[in-house]
């Protein structure tokens, strides 16, 4: 019996997001996007198009092609460490050499006990109750070197309770919950942070 060879299924499937990568001039992805900070220029995706743990659901959306640019806002607290590790790996695997991934998260060292109890896993804000990981700077930092990415740390708090910002470009991706496009920060106060960081494939 005559079979369908395996590439004509991949191309009827999934040719929408094949050919936009193909046409676009930078090749952008915004995992665990949830239909919410979609600019102009990425490829908005969430878990049900794109599980970031799975290396077949890169192949599938990418086959040979690699990434510019990953931003996730607010996704890898979600993850174990199991998954962790594997979404740092995927990332890594696809996207090109000198790829930027842009990673937000809730800072484990803010000083505000109100803002950690509202973070931290099963703390007492929305969403809080799937959180796995309560990041630092320096957790953050292990586990992406840990699969072969620098990284560049741009805004993080530090121990002593002192705020660290390095200036960074909407371009490797937007975060909302930052020091500059949070809302609850117009005053000057830093009531909503998160530990921001970029991880370079060299």
């Amino acid at each position: 019996m005559y079979s369908i060879p395996w590439y004509w299924n991949f191309f009827k499937n999934r040719r929408h997001v094949f050919y936009r990568m193909c046409k676009m001039e930078k090749r952008k992805f915004n995992v665990g996007s949830a239909g919410i900070n979609v600019e102009k220029g990425w490829y908005a995706t969430d878990i049900e198009t794109l599980d970031i743990t799975k290396e077949e659901d890169w192949a599938n959306h990418l086959l040979f092609l690699k990434v510019d640019n990953i931003v996730a806002e607010h996704v890898w607290e979600h993850l174990n460490e199991k998954d962790t590790f594997l979404a740092n790996r995927n990332c890594y695997k696809f996207l090109k050499k000198k790829g930027v991934l842009r990673i937000a998260v809730p800072d484990g060292f803010h000083p505000d006990p109100e803002y950690i109890n509202y973070v931290k896993p099963n703390g007492s804000g929305m969403g809080a109750e799937d959180h796995k990981i309560l990041y630092n700077y320096k957790l953050m930092k292990e586990k992406l070197e840990k699969v072969g990415f620098s990284v560049n740390l741009l805004e993080y708090w530090d121990e002593e309770g002192n705020f660290h910002f390095t200036d960074w470009s909407i371009d490797d991706g937007k975060i909302m919950r930052s020091k500059r496009y949070d809302e609850r920060n117009s005053d000057g106060n830093l009531v909503y942070t998160s530990l921001i960081v970029d991880a370079i494939k060299d």
